[in-house]
C-alpha cells in the first residue's frame, strides 16, 4: 500500500479527520503503518477511542475503497492526497490539510494563489453587482477567483470570473456526486468547461450539512492569498472563512456597505478589526504584488479580438473601472468624434455599456 492510498482509505473512515490523521502519522511514522497496527496500539493515540480504533483496524470491512475509486473514475474525477506531488502547495501550509481532494476539471500544473470571495447567501443588489464587478476584474487580471458555489455572493463571484473568461474554482461542502444548491448545477458545468474545477474533500455520497460548510471554508481560504468578504451580516458564515484566513496567515479584505444594511455589519466589523477596506480591485491587486512573486502572477487577459485600431485604444482607455467620456478621450489621444463613434460600435458589440452621465464601463 502506498502512502497516497493510505490517505485515501483513512479519509473514508468516518470520524478520522486531518488532526487525528496527523497524530496517527506521528505515532506510527506513516498512515500505511497505522492501517496495519493493532487495536491496542491505535487506542494509545490521542482522540482514537475503541470505536475509531475498531474502524481503523478493520478498515477493509468498514470502508470500500475499491468501490469509491471506481465511482470516482466513472464521474471523471481526479483524486489527490498530500502524498501526491500535484497536491496544492498552499494547502500543505495550513494546520489541517485535507486528506483527500476529489477534483472535477482541470488541475493547474502549478497552483497560483487566487482570491477567495465570500459573503452572504441573502444579499442586496449592491452586493451582487459589486461581487460580479470585482470578480470580473480579478479574473481579467489573470488571478483565479475561489468561492463555494453557494447562493448569493458565491454565485456572483463565479459568474463574474466566467464573464471575464478567467479562471474560477468552486469548493463544495458535499460530495462531488451531489450538487448544492441544485440550481447551480449548470453553473458548475460552466466552471469545468471554462478550465476551472470543482473540489471537495468529502467522500462521494456525502450530503451537505452544517458541519461540512465550515470544513469547506478552510479550503476556500487555504487556496488563496487573501479572502474578500463582499457582503455579510454579523452571523454570516463568511466571517468564519475570514477568521480561518487569519489563522492561515492570509490577508482579509472587506467591502463597506450602507450603514443601515444589516448585511454589511459583518464587513464593517472586519474593517474595524483591521481588514483592508476595498473600494476597487486595485486595493486587492496591490497586495497581491507584495505577497506573491511576480513570476506567479498571471498576465492580464488580452483585449477582445477583431477590433479596429481606434476601438482598441478606446476599449483600453476604459481600463478596469467606469470612465467618463472626457477621460476616455484624454487617455486614448483620439478626437472626440472618433471616440464617440468607437464607443457606439463597442456598445453595439456589447463590449461596453453606457451609464448615466456619459460614463462607460466594460461589460461582462
Amino acid at each position: 500500500m502506498t502512502e497516497s492510498e493510505a490517505y485515501f482509505i483513512v479519509n473514508l473512515v468516518s470520524g478520522i479527520g486531518p488532526v487525528r490523521a496527523k497524530r496517527l502519522r506521528e505515532r506510527f511514522g506513516s498512515l500505511d503503518r497505522a492501517l496495519v497496527a493493532r487495536e491496542p496500539d491505535l487506542r494509545s493515540v490521542e482522540g482514537i477511542g475503541p470505536e475509531l480504533s475498531g474502524k481503523l483496524a478493520n478498515w477493509e470491512t468498514s470502508t470500500d475503497a475499491a468501490k469509491e475509486r471506481k465511482w470516482a473514475e466513472e464521474l471523471g474525477l481526479t483524486i489527490l492526497t498530500p502524498a501526491d506531488a500535484a497536491y496544492p502547495s498552499s494547502l500543505r501550509e495550513i494546520y489541517d490539510p485535507p486528506l483527500t481532494l476529489y477534483i472535477k476539471g482541470k488541475i493547474p500544473e502549478t497552483w497560483p494563489r487566487g482570491v477567495a470571495m465570500v459573503g452572504s447567501r441573502e444579499t442586496s443588489h449592491y452586493g451582487l453587482e459589486t461581487a460580479k464587478k470585482l470578480s470580473y476584474q480579478i479574473a481579467y487580471a489573470g488571478v483565479p477567483v475561489i468561492s463555494g458555489l453557494a447562493r448569493g455572493i458565491d454565485t456572483a463571484a463565479h459568474l463574474g470570473a466566467l464573464a471575464a473568461k478567467g479562471t474560477t474554482w468552486a469548493v463544495l461542502g458535499c460530495g462531488l456526486d451531489q450538487m448544492y444548491p441544485p440550481e447551480n448545477d449548470a453553473l458548475a458545468v460552466k466552471i469545468v468547461e471554462s478550465g476551472g474545477f470543482l473540489m471537495s474533500e468529502l467522500p462521494l455520497g456525502t450530503a451537505p450539512d452544517k458541519r461540512t460548510f465550515p470544513m469547506r471554508n478552510r479550503i476556500v481560504s487555504g487556496l488563496s492569498f487573501g479572502v474578500l468578504v463582499v457582503e455579510a451580516g454579523r452571523q454570516s458564515g463568511a466571517l468564519i472563512t475570514a477568521r480561518q484566513a487569519l489563522d492561515q496567515g492570509r490577508q482579509v479584505f472587506a467591502v463597506p456597505g450602507r450603514i443601515d444594511n444589516p448585511q454589511a455589519q459583518g464587513c464593517h466589523q472586519l474593517i474595524k478589526d483591521g481588514a483592508k477596506l476595498v473600494e476597487g480591485v486595485e486595493d486587492i491587486l496591490s497586495e497581491l504584488e507584495f505577497l506573491i512573486p511576480k513570476e506567479q502572477v498571471a498576465t492580464p487577459r488580452p483585449l477582445p479580438g477583431n477590433l479596429s485600431a481606434e476601438e482598441e485604444k478606446v476599449y483600453a482607455a476604459i481600463e478596469m473601472d467606469e470612465a467618463p467620456i472626457d477621460v476616455i478621450t484624454q487617455r486614448s489621444g483620439l478626437g472626440a468624434g472618433t471616440v464617440s463613434s468607437a464607443l457606439l460600435r463597442l456598445e453595439m458589440r456589447k463590449l461596453v455599456r453606457q451609464l448615466p452621465g456619459k460614463v462607460f464601463v466594460r461589460t461582462d
